[in-house]
Order: structure tokens, then sequence, then C-alpha cells
């Protein structure tokens, strides 16, 4: 490197890159684009693999994303939280974007290689799996398909032993309105959040009354926004398989659409949906 600053201002668009950093040198482009290897000579392998790379590539964000709204908001720094959050939502408009493209891919093209695959499958994402147990939506078992990975199945184990977001969102909620001394119901530590008659009960003080608890009720709609873009996502990855493999199994076993179906009916915030034919 070279010990004077660069000034684009005063010196114009940079040629020589052999003593500097460049755009590829930042990024690690060749590493990067190193690692879409398609298994078979099917032209729409590499489609399918740059799909899912990009994916996961959002849903990094995405934790990171979360990990900040998380600790602003614990920290008391709301407009941050606010921020993050918002940007989470944006991150799952490109996630629901991206399933446009794949759906160009018809059942005669996926054919050609799906024997590629084995036996991986998208619900052996531990990205996909922290974002849910991050959420709220925590089921155990599925911390089996990573037993293979001590340091990613202890990273979600972990997660698992922490109250999720959502937790924290609630005693916030109840410390907030009925100060330091409330009877915050406990967390859900190792199952899916179930929704609480009390919570709901809160969150129906806060929308009733927004004027006084306008940071909780800015809150509750960024939750909303938040799954409003979640449950697309889920809409359109069971409708592109189905549009893909029809009704046949996926290949890492399970019913394939039946049980994306299933998941459509996951609530992560309950009771901010459940108020709304009460207000």
């Amino acid at each position: 490197m070279t010990g004077s600053a660069y000034d684009p201002g005063a010196e114009g668009a940079r040629m020589s890159f052999a003593d500097a950093m460049s755009y590829g040198d930042y990024l690690g482009l060749d590493a990067l684009l190193e690692q879409q290897r398609p298994l078979s000579g099917a032209h729409d392998e590499m489609l399918f693999i740059i799909q899912h790379q990009t994916s996961e590539l959002w849903m990094k964000l995405a934790i990171h994303e979360m990990a900040g709204a998380r600790d602003a908001m614990n920290a008391g720094r709301m407009p941050q939280a606010f921020k993050m959050l918002a940007r989470v939502s944006r991150i799952f408009e490109q996630l629901n974007n991206a399933w446009d493209v794949l759906r160009t891919m018809t059942p005669a093209d996926y054919t050609r290689f799906r024997e590629a695959l084995g036996p991986s499958s998208g619900f052996q994402s531990y990205q996909y799996r922290m974002i849910e147990y991050i959420l709220g939506n925590r089921n155990p078992n599925m911390l089996k398909p990573h037993a293979h990975v001590p340091q990613v199945h202890a990273m979600l184990a972990g997660e698992l032993a922490r109250p999720s977001f959502y937790d924290d969102v609630i005693r916030l909620l109840f410390t907030t309105i009925d100060g330091p001394e409330a009877q915050v119901p406990a967390p859900q530590l190792d199952q899916p959040h179930k929704a609480l008659p009390e919570v709901q009960a809160k969150w129906k003080q806060v929308y009733e009354d927004v004027d006084s608890w306008w940071t909780l009720y800015e809150l509750g709609e960024k939750l909303v926004d938040l799954e409003d873009y979640f449950r697309r996502w889920r809409f359109n990855h069971v409708t592109t398989v189905e549009r893909v493999i029809g009704f046949k199994r996926g290949t890492g076993g399970t019913s394939g659409v039946q049980y994306l179906r299933r998941m459509l009916e996951v609530e992560l915030f309950p009771e901010l949906w459940h108020l709304r034919g009460e207000l």
C-alpha cells in the first residue's frame, strides 16, 4: 500500500491497483465467485445455486440486523432499533423478489440436475433456522440436522437458551406500561411462541391509546411489517416449489409443498395480529 491517501477529487479515476485495494480485493470477489460449482451439466443448476447462495447472504445480513435491533432495543435506543427492523423487512422484500427469477426454471429444467442435490434441502439452512429462533418460532427438533457441525449446533442451541427477540419485546411492553415491578410472562424458550391473553391485552392498551404509548405502537407496527414480508416470502416459496416439482417429496425427505403449506400457518407475533379484531 502507498503511504499517501488517494484523493479522487484531485487525481481522478484510478486505473492502477498494483499497490492499492481494488473493488475485487475489498469484496473478496475471487473467493466469492469460485463458490458456484455445478455438479451436473445442466444449464439451470447455476441459477439454482446462485439463488440459494444469495439468499443465504441476505439472511446473514438479516441476522446481523436483528442482533443489532435486539441490542439497541434492550439498551433503550429505540430509533436505532426501528431503523434496523425496517431494514430486515426490506431484506425480506429482496428475498421475495428472488423467487421471480427462480420461477423461470421449469420442471423439465429442474429434473436435469435434481439428483445432484442428493439429500440436501433448504430446510437444512441453519441461518433460516436462526432467524426463526431469534423471532420466536422455536422447534428444538430442528437442531438435529445440524448435529454433524458442532459449532452450528452450539450456536442454535445458545439462541434457544435465551429469550427470543419477541420475548424481549414483551418484557419491554409490560415494564413500560406497568413499571419495573411488572409481572412479565415467562419467556417461551424452547417452543414456538403461543399467544397469551395477557400479552394481547397489553398490546390492546397500546393500540387504543397510541398517543400515550407511541413508541410501543411504532414497535408493534414494525413487527407486523416484518412478519408481513416474512409471510409473503413463505408463500412465494410454496408457490415456487409447487410450480417446479408439484406435490413430489422434497430432496431432504419432507413432504414438499404440504410441509411448506403448514409453515404458512405459523404466526411469529400472534397477539399483534389477533388484537386487530378487537379494535
